[in-house]
């Protein structure tokens, strides 16, 4: 009999974010600060435009690329948060989520064999997407000591005449790393010089606690060789509405938007009526909740200093990256120990790719009280491996 699988497919490792997160569920009295996903409620205001849309009858199919009225809102938001214009009518395509813009853009600009570089620790999607669109994944491996942020030198030492696309995962998953202005100019130098694209994760853009979000396609010369991803999962607590968008030039998106339209055919109808109104009116719902991680944030850094538990601090996205280096065990026996001990869930560091060993992922996407009592779990045992 034939073999029905397909070899590429067999080879990519499934997610290392979901395992624990599957074991939690089923665990009394556990405490999962593993999934990046808000525990607000999705603003009400947005809520109520979905159901809106259900009651007037819009179950309909929209346009492959999506609403008018939406791509035009996506062009607003873009145009007053970064500075940069995007025509609605051809430079713009809403998607189901982030996750399938990153998929059908390496699709639309990889031939086979070109390579791709891709900056680690970072999201788990990056690099199977990279592989299903018969690209070479190029690792880089970022480093603590520059608090997780892509250097120029590492970037120049990963290219060769093979390199096409730069994926640039900022503000960062896992490790909360952001880069700034100046970090970007010297990046954007490099993809100047050396004609590369970039495909710009800017997920977590709302989701920043030093200055503003600075995108890379705002630079000069970079906004016609890059492909920006966002969507409204993290920002608008939206995770469930399925739905993100990409924002390239003309010739990209009308690519993308063939491979979406074979392979979707349009984002949910009721997700994107929902969203014209989020991006009108949840300027407020987004610097609320904002405020709310960073306090988050600051009690964690509190938390893990009075422990002595070495952590760079981040200022992006709602994760922290702490070193668990000094107790000698990998990530995963760390966590698995952590979770069967003391009923906490949390990621190991390594999900995330090779370099994220000696390191964890804790999402405060959750509740402070939540918060706190997971963090009295963790001094417990932390105290006791440093007993051992």
């Amino acid at each position: 009999m034939t073999k029905p699988l397909s070899d590429k497919v067999l080879g990519l490792k499934p997610s290392g974010i979901r395992k624990f997160f599957d074991i939690v569920s089923e665990m009394k009295d556990a405490i999962s600060l593993g999934v990046g996903e808000p525990d607000f409620d999705t603003p009400w205001h947005i809520r109520d435009e979905g159901i809106y849309a259900l009651e007037r009858g819009r179950t309909f199919y929209t346009s492959n690329a999506g609403l008018k009225e939406l791509r035009q809102e996506i062009s607003n938001y873009i145009s007053r948060t970064q500075g940069i214009n995007y025509s609605p009518d051809s430079e713009i395509l809403v998607t189901v989520g982030g996750s399938e813009a990153i998929d059908i853009g390496l699709r639309a600009i990889i031939n086979p064999g070109d390579e791709v570089i891709i900056p680690q620790p970072s999201y788990v999607s990056y690099e199977p997407c990279a592989i299903l669109a018969n690209a070479k994944p190029v690792i880089i491996n970022l480093k603590e000591e520059n608090e997780f942020r892509l250097k120029p030198e590492e970037l120049l030492n990963a290219i060769t005449d093979k390199t096409k696309v730069l994926i640039l995962p900022y503000p960062n998953n896992p490790t909360g790393a952001i880069m700034e202005r100046e970090d970007l100019e010297s990046i954007a130098e490099i993809i100047r010089e050396k004609d590369l694209y970039v495909m710009s994760d800017e997920i977590y853009s709302a989701l920043t606690y030093k200055d503003s979000h600075v995108s890379i396609a705002a630079l000069n010369g970079i906004k016609e060789r890059t492909i920006l991803i966002n969507g409204f999962s993290k920002a608008y607590a939206m995770t469930g509405w399925r739905l993100g968008y990409a924002c390239a030039p003309k010739e990209i998106i009308s690519q993308m938007t063939k491979i979406h339209q074979y392979a979707i055919m349009c984002a949910p109808t009721t997700s994107q009526y929902a969203a014209v109104d989020a991006l009108k009116n949840g300027d407020n719902d987004v610097e609320q909740m904002r405020q709310a991680y960073n306090q988050r944030r600051r009690f964690l850094m509190n938390a893990f200093k009075e422990m002595k538990l070495e952590c760079f601090e981040p200022y992006g996205a709602f994760y922290v990256f702490p070193s668990i280096k000094e107790f000698g065990m990998t990530s995963e026996e760390f966590a698995t120990r952590f979770l069967m001990e003391e009923k906490v869930a949390v990621v190991p560091g390594t999900a995330f790719g090779n370099c994220g060993e000696g390191f964890l992922r804790i999402s405060y996407a959750y509740s402070i009280d939540n918060l706190k009592i997971a963090m009295e779990r963790l001094n417990r045992f932390v105290t006791k491996l440093r007993g051992q």
